[in-house]
């Protein structure tokens, strides 16, 4: 599973061809997440408030990017990163 980005120690990743609706997954040490993108919620998973905040607001910022990687994920493509929080 690529990972799209890093920031404060909270890995972003997406798998090739997975299963709708659109999302990514998000590891920070133990915790693990699945993160709608449309919507930004978490449909899997959870994530403590503080990270649940940090990774909402960067997906904010890169909601129609996080979509086009989508895309480029259910056709196999290669990934780029995504610049992280700061």
């Amino acid at each position: 599973m690529p990972e799209i980005c890093r920031f404060f120690g909270i890995s972003i990743r997406m798998y090739y061809n997975d299963h709708h609706p659109p999302h990514f997954h998000v590891v920070y040490g133990e915790q693990r997440a699945i993160v709608d993108i449309r919507t930004l919620m978490v449909i899997g998973g959870r994530l403590s408030p503080r990270v649940l905040g940090m990774v909402t607001e960067w997906a904010a910022r890169h909601q129609q990017d996080l979509m086009a990687l989508w895309e480029k994920a259910q056709n196999h493509e290669p990934l780029h990163r995504l610049p992280p929080l700061e």
